[in-house]
This record gives C-alpha cells, structure tokens and sequence, in this order.
C-alpha cells in the first residue's frame, strides 16, 4: 500500500499518516489537488487530506476538488489534535523574545495571534505553506533570530528547540483529515480509538423551489438520523447556485438511508453519497506511531 498526503514531511497531515497507516509507504505531495489525482492515476492506494479545522473552519479546495474535479470515495476519517509550539534553532533558545520574524502556515499563525501579539510583538509574521516548511526554513537559517509555530514532530524531525508550548488561543483545536480512494469499501484501526461511522452526501436542490431546504431536512429528520454537519458550497455555474454537503452519524442503514436518498430524489434533489466510512480520532499528535 502506498499512501499519498499533503506534504511536506512533519506536517500534521503527515503525523495522521504515521498513526493510521505506521509502517506503509508514504508519499507526500504539493497540493491537496495532487494527492487526489495521484489516487486517481493509480500512484498511490488512497490519499490524507485535511477537510475541516475546529477553529479556521472547512478546507474548500478539499471539498471543490471532490466534487468537481475528482469524484473519489471517502474511506475513513481521522480526527487529529493540532497543538501549536513555537520553537527556534537551539543556538538562539536564550534570545527567543528577541526574535524578528516568525514563520508558519497562515492559520497556524491565526491560531497563536494572542501569544503571537502578547510576547512576540515586534515580530514579523511571514507565512509558509506549512507548518513544517517554517521549522525547515528555521532549521536551515541558524544565524537568523528567528521562530517557527509548529508540532512536536516538525521540532523532532528538524532538529528545534520548542520555548514555549500549546501558545494557540483556543484549546481543543482538532483537524478533521479523511482518506480518500478509488472504491467505496471502509478503512478500519484496530489501535486507535473509535468514534463511530459517518456518510457524506452532496445533494443539490430543485432550482428556485421554496421550502426545498427544509424538506432535505425534513426527510432525515422523521426517520432520526443525525445530521452532524450540513455545508453550502457554489456549483461554480451562476449565483446563487448552490451545493449541500450533509454528514449523516450513523452506521449505513439499507433500509432507512435507502428510503431517505428516494424521498429526495422525489423532490427533485440530486443526490450523491460520497462516503460511508468509519471515524477515529487521535489523543495525542504521535499516538501509535513509532516510527516517528
């Protein structure tokens, strides 16, 4: 098996990969649109991809890409602590206050701009593509007084000192990443905790008809399915022209999601069942993974 992800190494997609698949090939790629077309061509068995951030919200390219692009299956979800750290080449760990730049992913530094603000606040604030890319460019620029934010395993993998730990403003941040691949059939982990079982539908509604929303809503609501998330995105053909993204909790029910998919396709909804997959979800950024 070989596994595609969004790189590059150390990143926190990586660090899911490491958990999930410990012990597979891995390979990581430029672009999420990358790592979906890698699966498509056949390079790689499935892909990790980051779909939803507690904090900064839904990744769209992730979801424009599925929908619109490459139609692959999502075959498992895994739920992944993000704790940010700020952390300097260790020649500079005692002037760290001093720092003049900082470097990271943009919503990393998003998610640290209260300590960012409070302790840094002549530093510039310079982002990257990653978190890892800003602890590689640290980790390679010795003679800058200079910092990163990002995880235990960018600090590991290159060689930093963290000198001040979790600085994000908001606890109990987690990223939602899923695995994508050509067939439908479920991942499962017999070592990380599991949460239960999701499917993601994409339905369209019936153009300019009142109350269509609500009946969508309705069809699912009588027969107690839980909706755990429902999103719009543009069909990218006019305004106001819109698709949903429903995610349904609950185990694949032949009867009951059966019935629910003919009732809105009755009403005229297009309907597409993009994943019925298991979720799990990691304590730790490292958990089961040795090979770390």
């Amino acid at each position: 098996m070989k596994v595609g992800y969004l790189g590059p190494e150390a990143t926190f997609t990586h660090g899911a990969v490491q958990a999930f698949f410990s012990g597979k090939e891995s390979i990581p790629y430029a672009t999420i649109p990358d790592c979906m077309d890698a699966v498509a061509k056949g390079e790689i068995t499935c892909a990790v991809v980051p779909l939803e951030n507690a904090i900064e919200g839904s990744v769209n390219i992730t979801i424009d890409y599925l929908v619109h692009e490459q139609p692959l299956h999502i075959v498992g979800e895994i739920a992944v602590p993000i704790k940010q750290h700020l952390a300097v080449h260790p020649i500079n760990a005692d002037n760290w206050r001093n720092v003049e730049r900082v470097l990271s992913h943009p919503h990393a530094l998003a998610q640290c701009h209260k300590f960012l603000h409070t302790y840094v606040h002549g530093a510039v604030l310079e982002q990257m593509t990653s978190t890892s890319a800003g602890a590689k460019y640290v980790a390679e620029h010795e003679g800058e007084c200079i910092a990163a934010v990002c995880n235990e395993f960018a600090v590991e993998h290159y060689g930093l000192q963290i000198v001040a730990h979790d600085i994000h403003t908001y606890k109990g941040n987690y990223t939602r990443f899923i695995i994508l691949a050509k067939g439908e059939e479920a991942l499962s982990h017999a070592f990380i905790p599991y949460t239960g079982e999701k499917s993601t539908w994409m339905i369209t509604l019936p153009f300019n008809q009142a109350g269509a929303l609500h009946q969508v809503l309705s069809a699912f609501s009588w027969r107690k399915l839980n909706l755990s998330k429902i999103e719009s995105r543009p069909m990218k053909t006019g305004l106001g022209n819109y698709f949903f993204l429903i995610d349904v909790e609950q185990t694949w029910d032949e009867v009951l999601m059966r019935g629910a998919k003919e009732e809105l396709e009755a009403l005229g909804c297009g309907v597409t069942i993009i994943g019925r997959y298991s979720c799990y979800v990691l304590h730790t950024e490292m958990e089961n993974s040795p090979s770390m």
